[in-house]
């Protein structure tokens, strides 16, 4: 419904994208209401994982005709990366990257759900990561206050949101709550492990259903990498109920950092009152009005009536005495306190030591040295030499407490593949083979050949099915559509056939009786490089 821009903000001199509604919509008073719902929405979001807006207003324009039409406008955060729906379509990401990116999501919506607001659509299209691996999620332009629970799919007179990454209740129509956003995410989880969505269909109608009536299958049959606690973790987050699934983003996200390190999610009972427990008020009551007012400050006659009687006076004096007591020993404590804050206690903190770029056995003997736990992750890196250290969880620098885990994310060098099957390919054909694999063509050698025609590959250095990694180089080895024929003039008829016989070239023995000894006299082919499957004459004597 809208344009995207890249802009300047001239005054700050920073780079923004500027969010246009299409002219063809702005006309529509309620689209103009969504959009403008979007920019007060969004504007409440201050969070890292969240895309900030920094402005919105309206502008005038005149069309083709000279009629001037307004034209709502959001200026918003310019971000540097590419859409989890395009890094997905590469293919499945490693379980420990998705865990790292489902987090970081769950993060932003734990954020968002405390301001009472639902996202209501996310997807792989709603989020971003940018170039240094950190995640955005953006368009909070369908969101609905939590408390506003009147509102319905079915109620909008459109379908909001992408039917793949529907919830169950938001298939049905009915009013939803974080756990919707909860469920997508879920989803999301399942198609970054195995590079596909759990449910498919042609219409949006039928992908609705299976999310209403079929369960999905567990990541692990797609993608045998996906442990069982993630193969747990994915499903209890599709589950149709609501109350069945997590209940609030931090415990999703809990269960995610329990999963990476391989422990099975405990199951977790419902909430007896889960409008009590979701966001800490009634979403019945809307923020800001009677109904949440009475439940921040009851009336008298609601209170609880006191049956406890008023302790001693004299309880009340010790009490008073023993605080003068705490609070004089507090005041002699901080005046006594050592200048220096190392005095404090050497072994309070541990600073992270910046080992990125070193081998993982010289890092991990740094961090133990400094009573750290290191944990080694994998990652693969076009960039970094594998085994080399790209960074650390907690990042370098950081103060920590002893004995905390520290993730060392190593770089396993560039992805794994082999060299296709080249022999008897055209020389092109076999760079376009290489080039699918992410390989780098390197040289063509040309070389003599029997059997292989003119212009297509005899070998490949490494050879075809050779274990390599992505960006290595493949030469190649293609046929001149020649043959090197030798003098066979002087050896004996039998020796002279097996001679060329063995280049394939097509013999025609002619025997001479005005002479003996069985030698031949002549070759009608002379020696030199000739073309495969030449014809040539012999000429022997049989007298």
């Amino acid at each position: 419904m809208a344009d995207v821009h890249v802009g300047l903000d001239s005054r700050l001199g920073r780079r923004v994208a500027i969010k246009l509604l299409k002219p063809s919509l702005a006309t529509d008073p309620k689209f103009r209401l969504l959009f403008r719902e979007e920019a007060q929405k969004a504007a409440r979001m201050a969070h890292p994982t969240i895309v900030r807006v920094f402005d919105a207003g309206e502008e005038t324009s005149a069309d083709a005709n000279g009629i001037e039409r307004q034209v709502p406008y959001i200026v918003m955060e310019y971000v540097d990366g590419r859409l989890l729906k395009d890094i997905i379509a590469d293919g499945p990401l490693d379980p420990s990257e998705a865990i790292r990116i489902t987090s970081q999501v769950l993060t932003a919506l734990e954020y968002s759900h405390r301001a009472l607001l639902v996202h209501r659509d996310i997807k792989p299209g709603n989020i971003m990561i940018t170039q240094n691996g950190h995640v955005k999620v953006m368009d909070f332009g369908i969101a609905r206050a939590v408390s506003d629970n009147s509102a319905t799919v079915a109620e909008t007179g459109a379908i909001l949101g992408t039917a793949q990454y529907f919830s169950p209740e938001q298939a049905r129509g009915e009013t939803v709550d974080a756990r919707t956003d909860l469920y997508s995410t879920g989803v999301v989880l399942f198609e970054l492990l195995t590079g596909r969505p759990p449910f498919r269909g042609e219409r949006a109608a039928a992908v609705a259903y299976q999310h209403i009536s079929e369960a999905a299958v567990a990541p692990s049959s797609l993608n045998p990498r996906v442990s069982p606690a993630l193969d747990a973790l994915v499903l209890h987050s599709l589950k149709k109920d609501k109350f069945e699934r997590y209940q609030t983003a931090a415990e999703f996200r809990a269960d995610v950092e329990a999963a990476e390190s391989g422990n099975v999610p405990t199951r977790r009972l419902p909430p007896a009152d889960f409008s009590a427990t979701l966001f800490g008020v009634n979403p019945s009551a809307t923020a800001g009005s009677d109904a949440a007012l009475r439940q921040l400050s009851l009336a008298d006659d609601d209170q609880a009536t006191r049956t406890q009687a008023r302790p001693p006076v004299a309880w009340i004096w010790a009490g008073v005495a023993l605080m003068a007591t705490i609070l004089i020993a507090v005041m002699i404590w901080v005046v006594n306190l050592p200048d220096e804050p190392q005095a404090l206690g050497p072994n309070l903190s541990v600073t992270v030591p910046d080992v990125v770029g070193a081998t993982y056995d010289s890092g991990a003997a740094t961090l133990t040295r400094l009573k750290l736990v290191p944990v080694e992750l994998g990652q693969p890196s076009e960039t970094v030499a594998e085994g080399t250290i790209i960074s650390t969880d907690p990042a370098a620098s950081t103060k920590v407490s002893p004995d905390q885990v520290v993730r060392v994310y190593v770089s396993a060098g560039k992805n794994p593949t082999t060299v296709p099957r080249l022999d008897q390919m055209s020389e092109e054909a076999a760079k376009e083979a290489i080039a699918a694999r992410n390989l780098e063509y390197g040289v063509t050698r040309q070389e003599y050949s029997t059997s292989v025609p003119a212009g297509a590959v005899i070998e490949s250095a490494p050879a075809s099915g050779s274990s390599v990694r992505e960006g290595d180089t493949v030469d190649l080895v293609v046929s001149n559509g020649l043959v090197q024929v030798p003098s066979v003039v002087g050896q004996p008829i039998a020796s002279a056939n097996a001679a060329l016989g063995r280049l394939e070239l097509n013999i025609t023995p002619i025997a001479d009786g005005s002479c003996t000894g069985g030698g031949v006299t002549s070759q009608s082919l002379p020696a030199g490089d000739r073309p495969q499957r030449s014809d040539v004459s012999l000429t022997y004597c049989s007298g």
